[in-house]
């Protein structure tokens, strides 16, 4: 299968203000990438139809941050004019009446939702159709797998997605595009089905850091002073973190990180390796609970009329997370709120941690997502994570790292970030 892709969503939006390009040039362009790949890849659970294009305002589009730029959006977040299926087909409703918040500030930008990608059934565990573009055979991960999918073969610049444990960097490791999941509570959720109140957050693929800073300006917002930076100019601290009590690195990994910090030794970065294991356990206590307890109370009426449309895995969730007691739940959110706010103790003036974003490449099957342990504790402290995609190992999958700031510190994440990715990928090629 073709691996062509579009032009990046920062070099769209220059033509298109510039004028080299028209407005609706790279979403009619992105179309055909869809026809031509999508029987492969499966990635889309709704595609505009190409005389959608006809109601677009042109010169709405032209001038925007994003202006042209042609993105996918998660099936669990509305797009007006667009149904919402929820990875749920029999239950999907008709088409959404507005869109959502998110979706809103893309097309503000000039962005052009040209579709909905295909989501694991209510975004957990039991995955749609969707195969991984490097090896069909393979899992995308999940649960934002259409998102991830759709931005690797090539047929959007950039997708929205959503992570509640390990939706967003897990499937951004195993197709091997960058992933940024934000800060939880910088991105508004209204038009987004929320299944865990304390932990879903909206996040987004792309190519390229830079690509994804594009996005982050429009969802955002303007940059603080302070949140800027990424250490440019400074030697900047890495933290090191490869243990997790549920998870074996695997040798693939594990080499691959080693890699990258003598890059970046090599390059003036400092690479302090850490241990947090107490708090690792924790976290991951902590995330179990608090997931299945919103979780369940999310999706109960769902299940008590339309049961027999879901699948036996988000039945037994349900069934699940409802015999949790207040007070266990209360206690896991004093533990989450508690290390929200301990980068300091834990990882004393770290610039970011680095840490895997898997266990390994992309697994074999698709009845499955793969392993989310490295993934939960940073979506239950809700700080923000990039997946750096940095190889591809003799079989052709992805190899690659996340990168992981504190809490509200997105912009200097993602600035840090682009500025590591360079450095590995010169290294690399």
């Amino acid at each position: 299968m073709s691996h062509a892709f579009l032009p990046s969503a920062a070099a769209i939006a220059r033509r298109v203000r510039s004028g080299e390009a028209g407005p609706l040039e790279a979403a009619r362009q992105s179309l055909a990438a869809i026809e031509r790949k999508e029987a492969y890849v499966r990635a889309w659970s709704h595609v505009l139809p190409a005389a959608g294009l006809d109601t677009a305002d042109p010169a709405g589009i032209a001038a925007g941050a994003l202006a042209g730029v042609p993105v996918g959006v998660k099936d669990v977040i509305d797009v007006a004019s667009m149904p919402t299926g929820f990875g749920a087909p029999s239950l999907a409703a008709g088409d959404a009446a507005f869109d959502a918040c998110a979706v809103g500030l893309l097309r503000a930008a000039g962005a052009i939702p040209v579709g909905k990608t295909v989501t694991a059934e209510f975004a957990f565990r039991t995955p749609g159709p969707t195969r991984n573009p490097h090896a069909l055979a393979h899992t995308p991960g999940g649960s934002s797998s259409g998102s991830a999918a759709a931005v690797a073969a090539g047929m959007v610049p950039a997708a929205l997605g959503t992570q509640t444990g390990g939706s967003m960097i897990r499937p951004a490791a195993f197709c091997g595009v960058v992933g940024f999941k934000p800060s939880f509570g910088q991105v508004f959720r209204d038009g987004m089905k929320l299944t865990c109140e304390s932990l879903d957050t909206i996040g987004w693929y792309t190519n390229a850091v830079e690509d994804a800073q594009l996005v982050a300006d429009v969802l955002l917002g303007e940059a603080d002073a302070g949140d800027a930076g990424g250490g440019a100019g400074r030697t900047p601290t890495i933290a090191v973190q490869l243990g997790n009590p549920r998870a074996e690195l695997g040798a693939e990994g594990r080499a691959e990180i080693e890699r990258a910090c003598a890059v970046l030794r090599a390059g003036g970065v400092q690479c302090v390796s850490v241990e947090a294991e107490r708090e690792t356990a924790l976290l991951l206590r902590a995330h179990d609970v608090i997931m299945h307890y919103e979780f369940a109370r999310s999706l109960a009426p769902v299940v008590e009329r339309r049961g027999d449309a879901l699948s036996a895995t988000l039945r037994q969730a349900v069934a699940h997370g409802l015999a949790i007691g207040a007070g266990q739940y209360r206690e896991m959110r004093a533990a989450q709120a508690s290390l929200r706010h301990g980068w300091r103790a834990l990882y004393g003036g770290a610039d970011a941690v680095l840490t895997p974003s898997t266990p390994g490449p992309a697994p074999v099957g698709l009845d499955h997502t793969g392993d989310a342990s490295f993934n939960k504790i940073w979506s239950v402290l809700g700080w923000p994570c990039l997946h750096l995609p940095t190889a591809f190992n003799r079989a052709g999958l992805p190899l690659g790292m996340q990168l992981v700031g504190n809490w509200e510190g997105d912009r200097a994440l993602l600035a840090l970030g682009r500025r590591l990715h360079h450095l590995l990928k010169q290294q690399g090629e």
